[in-house]
Parts: structure tokens; sequence; C-alpha cells
């Protein structure tokens, strides 16, 4: 059974900063797609940022407009969501994902092989 245990969400206020961690269980994290999408109750799932961790080029969705950031520790096995800058607009349940088909695909796309319970932030 694969787990996506996620941290970092909670309530800020617009401006803010928080910083969100993924570390997946068993070899999910090597040479796999992994990044955060966010969604928004009613609304559909939006990918956000993902990273190959074999590889260290980030990719980024256009609403980002270089607030946040993707990182990886590659000896810890987890993924990073670095938030700067966040606006009300950035509310949602931010979900990791693992086998993102974005990192093939060229373009974002929320599709995804394993997805956490998620984590809130709130921004107020």
């Amino acid at each position: 059974h694969v787990q996506l245990v996620e941290s970092g969400g909670g309530s800020v206020q617009a401006g803010g900063s928080r910083r969100l961690s993924c570390t997946p269980s068993g070899s999910v994290y090597n040479d796999n797609c992994m990044g955060w999408i966010r969604q928004v109750p009613g609304m559909a799932r939006e990918a956000v940022a993902a990273i190959y961790t074999g590889r260290t080029r980030p990719l980024y969705a256009d609403f980002v407009m270089g607030r946040f950031t993707i990182s990886k520790d590659n000896s810890r096995k987890t993924v990073y969501l670095q938030m700067n800058n966040l606006q009300p607009d950035d509310t949602a349940m931010y979900y990791c994902a693992a086998g993102l088909k974005w990192c093939r695909q060229g373009y974002p796309t929320a599709e995804f092989q394993y997805l956490g319970s998620g984590t809130q932030v709130t921004v107020s």
C-alpha cells in the first residue's frame, strides 16, 4: 500500500509563506515524477509543480509566477514545495502526487499514479 505523507499546510496571511513536504513510502520516490496538485471544493484539480526525482529540472504551472519553488532531497526521499507571496486565490487542498504524467507530456496535467490525502492551505 503506497502512502504519500504530507505536512506543512495551515493558515497564513496574504503575502506570507508555507513549505509543504511529501515523503512517499517504499520505492515510489525513486526515478519518479513527483509534485503537487491542488483543488478547491467544486473545482477541478490543477497541477501546481512537478520534478523528476532522477533529474533536477522543475516544472511549474503558469499561475505560480515565480512564487513557488519545488525541490527534492534525495537523501531523505522527500519533495518540498516552498510557497511565497501566497494570495487568497491559493487557498486549496494541496495534494502530493507521484507518477505524474506531466514530466513526460511536457505540459501541466493533474494525471497521477498515486495521491496523498492532502494538506489544507488557507490564505486570508
